[in-house]
């Protein structure tokens, strides 16, 4: 589903966020991607996004080169990747229930079909009573659950989480990564950046470890640091 080759990401002037990393994750994963803060987490994530471009390697992504994507191909890519944020990023004006239609209705969906959809997503993430709901009554957990069901619907072949336990206690958090390996369960690529170790600890999942924009371990490949 995902492999990178050499890549490198040097911000302006001369700043090394990624340092030449080779990785490889299966179609059907849920991997977590650790490292203190500044570790390239976040940056890794927007690459395979391309919401920024690497400067030296390849990355491809379920089957295609995204470093060679623009126009056309780079929407489709983006219509095939779920996004989860640790600060949510739902519109406080919106119920629950339309901030998870808007993106099937940016793709083309009817407001009667992504309605639909996103009502079975919110009912399915135990949401069914909120989804009239708008953000600011909603609890920590509660909108994470309506940004994943944003997240999930467009059927998306791939999930990228950014800390998304970041902002919610660990009852909640724990609930959150949960909610992540029952999708997985359903043949989603999930790939989760936290630098909660607690959660390495409780999940017994592959962990790949950058410090300092390298790839320092790698959990699936027997490397004991890379849980630690």
């Amino acid at each position: 589903m995902i492999q990178l080759f050499r890549v490198s990401k040097v911000y302006p002037p001369n700043f090394p966020a990624l340092t030449d990393l080779h990785l490889q994750i299966e179609k059907g994963e849920c991997v977590f991607l650790s490292g203190p803060s500044g570790a390239g987490k976040t940056t890794l994530l927007k690459l395979l996004f391309r919401a920024e471009e690497v400067t030296e390697g390849q990355i491809i992504v379920n089957g295609r080169n995204i470093t060679r994507m623009n126009g056309a191909g780079l929407a489709r890519l983006r219509q095939e990747i779920g996004l989860v944020f640790q600060d949510f990023k739902l519109l406080p004006y919106m119920t629950a229930l339309e901030n998870v239609a808007l993106a099937a209705q940016v793709i083309g969906l009817s407001v009667r079909e992504s309605r639909s959809k996103a009502f079975h997503l919110l009912r399915e993430l135990g949401l069914k009573d909120k989804h009239g709901s708008r953000p600011p009554s909603l609890s920590g957990g509660e909108q994470q659950r309506v940004a994943i069901a944003r997240a999930l619907v467009n059927d998306p072949v791939l999930v990228l989480a950014d800390e998304p336990t970041g902002n919610l206690d660990p009852d909640m958090a724990d609930e959150t990564i949960r909610l992540f390996l029952k999708i997985q369960e359903q043949g989603t690529t999930i790939l989760i950046a936290t630098h909660d170790t607690r959660l390495l600890r409780k999940f017994n999942r592959r962990v790949v470890m950058l410090q300092r924009g390298c790839l320092v371990g790698d959990s699936k490949h027997g490397d004991a640091g890379a849980g630690s």
